[in-house]
């Protein structure tokens, strides 16, 4: 019995019960940390208003020893993030009180940066943290006798301390723990004030949409609309789910999209290129295949083809010749739709 069990492990882990673990969400497993840790408060884990990156940096910023270099190139160097976006993170960190950068001035004339890391915003010191107020337990042990698993407190100055309920004098028996009083502050001493916690607003990375969003181009009609172009046109849209299946239209989109497959066909448009032009390089994955097809039926359309007489080469408009004449009386050429005089001879003709 008594010899001692090797193959036993010292320890088993603790691991949460069937009965208290949650049937959904996160399983924590947690392990006492002996060294080597940081502690870090939920309102900067759970900060509403900083973004991940900046939480994340905050808490290496507050796992770092005295006197560390946090500047930019050295976090953009230890992290994959750039400039940009830790350069934003501090000023997040500093918007929220997380962070202090000042410039100070040497005594040799260097200009350096100076930061401070808080690691709970608006409380100095450790004393400043007001405790949360616990309800007295009737078993709890005598005020003298401090929990091995709870820190020792030392009492605040200027303040008189109560006198413990379990206390008695020599000779008597002790009398049963009292449960712990509730101090009210007196009329004569200002109570301390507690920092109000500062709630900064969500910053609004994404401005709201100021310009109206143009409705969509209608879609083209035939000018002669026939039965035929109809039919056609429906059975080309129909048609397209055996070359991509993601293009099933309802009966419904196909007798809307109908008349602007038949504006297609009017133009003398080949079926072959009809189908090539609303089936190739689809998007994936395809949301709205109707949207989708109105959208290259209207972008897409081609001209009407162009008639005989527009592929004739233009005219070109003839040079005005004015034929040469010989004059009548001194023979010589003149230029004149008409024979007879030139400049010359005409005061003489006259």
């Amino acid at each position: 019995m008594d010899t001692q069990q090797i193959t036993a492990p010292p320890c088993a882990r603790t691991v949460a019960s069937r009965g208290s673990a949650p049937s959904s969400g996160v399983i924590h497993v947690n392990v006492r940390h002996a060294a080597g840790f940081t502690v870090i408060g939920n309102h900067l884990a759970q900060h509403r208003g900083l973004s991940l990156v900046a939480i994340g940096l905050a808490a290496h910023i507050q796992s770092l020893p005295a006197g560390a270099r946090i500047g930019i190139k050295r976090l953009a160097e230890r992290f994959p993030e750039s400039e940009t976006r830790i350069a934003a993170a501090l000023r997040e960190l500093e918007a929220t009180g997380y962070l202090h950068r000042s410039r100070l001035r040497l005594g040799d004339g260097r200009v350096v940066t100076r930061t401070v890391s808080y690691n709970q915003p608006g409380a100095d010191s450790p004393a400043a943290t007001p405790r949360p107020q616990t309800r007295p337990r009737p078993s709890a042990p005598p005020p003298h006798a401090a929990r091995p698993s709870e820190p020792v407190h030392a009492p605040e100055p200027h303040r008189p301390l109560p006198e413990p309920a379990g206390a008695c004098a020599p000779g008597q028996a002790p009398k049963p723990p009292a449960p712990l009083p509730v101090t009210t502050p007196q009329p004569g001493l200002a109570a301390p004030a507690t920092p109000a916690p500062q709630t900064q607003p969500a910053p609004v990375l994404v401005p709201p949409p100021t310009a109206r969003i143009a409705p969509p181009p209608p879609l083209p009609q035939p000018q002669v609309p026939t039965q035929e172009l109809q039919r056609a046109a429906s059975a080309l849209l129909a048609d397209l789910r055996r070359h991509a299946p993601q293009l099933t239209l309802s009966e419904h989109d196909i007798n809307i999209l109908a008349p602007g497959v038949a504006v297609w066909l009017e133009r003398d448009a080949h079926p072959d290129t009809i189908r090539h032009a609303l089936t190739h390089d689809l998007p994936v994955p395809l949301r709205h295949p109707a949207k989708l097809m109105r959208h290259r039926i209207t972008a897409l359309l081609p001209p009407p083809l162009p008639g005989a007489q527009d592929l004739a080469p233009p005219a070109r408009p003839g040079a005005l010749v004015i034929p040469l004449q010989n004059c009548d009386r001194c023979d010589r050429a003149f230029r004149s739709r008409h024979p007879g005089h030139c400049r010359a001879d005409l005061p003489a003709a006259a």
